[in-house]
Formats: structure tokens, sequence, C-alpha cells
């Protein structure tokens, strides 16, 4: 097979050898249910084993560390705390000599309903940075419910204030739904409130199990974004970080020579996705736990038996990461938006188009143009008011 066929030129030009975030499933298991959850394995409690751990470790310690950026080690899937305190401690130690030679940064993202004072203590102890998955207000967080169906919010924000007790800087994530995208000021306004570092903000897609429920339409997306800048805006540049408006903020501010430089310096991140087997997932961990007949399960190596490194090497012998690269070349090529995206995910194509070399999607619409011509509207009402 030829270079050429295998889609290794576009994969050395697109595709970052080092990743910049590796994913950690420590168990697919979540305490939750939340009803819009893209999930496949969230009633499996099987925990990853030691073993695991200690491969991903050898892993990150053998990759080249030249760039003096550390890999962010994301623990994430289900819910990792239903883990138990014990056992992911057992998991970190492997890494703790890579976080002490600044190779590894830890992160997690919880619903934090489980949250301890000894899950505060691990926390501090291996400077975990925390993502909290919450809604809003608790009229606005009724999709996050437990497994008898009972609402999560109480429990969620009890956590919250566990952390601020202790004085652990978290973030928070938000998913957008038809019953909150009207809701922009209520909803920021509270996180606000809650003393969370940062915001995130997720317009709901259709992904992985979460196929059936509506999806927004772009004009009410564009409104939500442009309602979200103007609050930005009104705070200040020292009030809490709002990620997606920080990012536009960061591509605006650049000079066209940045702008071209970071264009053709450019690289996709892999995102290897670790599950507790040591399955290896590419492009986006969201695909991990899925199969399709055309793709199989989407794995492309185990680190038990090979090094992540050598799988994101071998990876452009992949079918979905060959049309992947089809779909970027594609993106760059028309779209006038492929300046500030560079591309945009890889799991959204295939949940939405059952393909992996569709250009435009749902998230591309609404998380990626919507918020750039959100800013031009935003903008025009400022130099006309």
């Amino acid at each position: 097979m030829t270079a050429s066929e295998t889609g290794e030129p576009s994969f050395e030009r697109r595709i970052a050898r080092k990743p910049r975030t590796v994913v950690v499933q420590p168990t697919g298991y979540c305490n939750l249910a939340c009803t819009y959850c893209y999930l496949p394995d969230k009633d499996a409690k099987t925990p990853m084993g030691l073993e695991v751990a200690g491969a991903v470790a050898a892993s990150i310690e053998a990759m080249d560390h030249s760039d003096g950026r550390p890999v962010d080690l994301v623990w994430h899937a289900g819910e990792p705390m239903a883990l138990g305190v014990k056992r992911f401690a057992k998991l970190l130690e492997p890494f703790r000599p890579l976080v002490d030679a600044g190779l590894v940064a830890h992160g997690m993202q919880t619903n934090a309903t489980l949250i301890t004072d000894t899950w505060i203590d691990l926390i501090e102890e291996h400077h975990i940075d925390l993502g909290v998955s919450i809604d809003g207000p608790a009229h606005l967080t009724v999709q996050r419910v437990d497994r008898k169906g009972r609402a999560a919010f109480d429990r969620i924000v009890r956590g919250i204030g566990r952390l601020r007790e202790r004085k652990v800087p978290f973030d928070v994530i938000s998913v957008i739904t038809e019953e909150s995208i009207s809701q922009t000021r209520d909803i920021l306004d509270f996180f606000a409130s809650l003393g969370a570092y940062g915001i995130g903000l997720n317009i709901e897609e259709a992904e992985g199990l979460n196929q059936d429920r509506p999806q927004l339409p772009k004009d009410r997306v564009q409104q939500f974004w442009t309602e979200v800048i103007d609050w930005a805006r009104e705070r200040g540049p020292n009030a809490i970080r709002v990620r997606e408006v920080d990012r536009l903020g960061k591509y605006l501010r650049a000079s066209p020579e940045e702008r071209a430089r970071r264009r053709n310096e450019y690289r996709v991140d892999p995102i290897p996705t670790v599950s507790v087997t040591g399955d290896v997932v590419l492009l986006s961990p969201e695909l991990a736990g899925h199969k399709a007949p055309k793709y199989g399960d989407f794995v492309a190596g185990n680190v038990l038996r090979q090094d992540i490194s050598s799988i994101i090497d071998e990876a452009h012998r992949l079918g979905y990461v060959q049309e992947f690269l089809v779909a970027l070349d594609t993106c760059e090529r028309t779209c006038k938006f492929y300046s500030f995206c560079l591309g945009s995910q890889a799991s959204n194509r295939f949940f939405e188009h059952g393909s992996f070399e569709a250009a435009e999607t749902g998230y591309c619409r609404n998380t990626e143009q919507a918020l750039v011509l959100a800013l031009e509207k935003a903008t025009v009402k400022e130099n006309t008011a």
C-alpha cells in the first residue's frame, strides 16, 4: 500500500504526533442517569486495572517532551469518583513522578455528587484541576437525575459547596438544551454566584446514545451566543472566564500573520482515549465504546501491548482517520470559518452523518459558526449604539 493510499502525507501534515490531551476512563459507570447522556457503557462497573494506568504513565514518559508542555491527563468517562477514592488513588500513583517532573497535569470531569473531604485531600495532593458538570439553577438542571430519576441538583451544589469551603478552584461545564437556551443570563449569573473560575457551554448535540432529543436551530443558538458575549463584556476582563468567548477573543486579538502561522502550524490533537481495558480510541472520546459496521469498534491499539506514540504513528491506516483527513481538506478548501475552528470535531461527523468525510455538522453551525456570527452582530450593535 502506498503512502497516498493510506493517507499518510495528509496525516503527517494535520495530526499532532504528541497529544496535548490524553483521556483516561477509570470506569464506564456513572451514578447518575442524565437524560441526554451519550455514553454506551455507563452501567459497566468494571474498574481500570493498575497495569493499565502504569502502561499509560510509561507511554507518556516515553513521549518527546521537548516542547516543554505537560500532557493534560483528563480522568473522564462515566463518573470517575464512582470508582472510590482508595482505588482511584492507586491509579494516580504511576503518574506522581511525571507530575513532579512537569510532564503531566491532571484534570477530572465530575458531577460533584460524591465529593467528600477525603476526595478533596486527594485532589489537592495530586494537583487535579476540576470541571463540574451542572447546567444552571435547579429548574435548568432537571436533565441531571440519578438512577431512580431523582434530581441531582442539590447534591451537585452540596459538592461544590465543599470545594468552596476548602478553596479548591473549579470550572463548570453546562449542556445548553432546548429548555435552557432562552435563559442565558440566569445561567451565567448562577455560575458566577457559585464561584466558578471558568464556564464551558456545550450546545446539546446528536451524539452517541443521545440521538432523539430536539436539536437547536442556528438562529436561536446565534442569539444565545450574542447574549453570552454581551454578558461577558458587561462583566469586564477580570470577570469569570467563558471558555468560548475567551477562545474567540484570542483568535481576534491575533495579527493576520499570527493567524496565518497558526493555520499553517496547527495539528489536530489525536486525543488518545484509554478505556478500562487499555483499548485506545483516537480523535474523539465520544467514539469510545461505540461500534459501526464500517469502522468496527474504533480501537486503534491497546496500551498493554503498544505505547501511545506508536499507536498514533500507525493511525493513518485506520479508515475513520483517513476519512477525517478528507473532511479536513474539504473544510480548509471550502469553509470561510476554517481559520477559526481549524476543522472541528470528528465524532459529530460520524454521529450526524454516519461518515467522517462530512464537512459541516451541527456542532460546526452551533458552536463555531454561530459564535463568530454572534460576535459580528454584537459588534454592529455596539458601533450603532
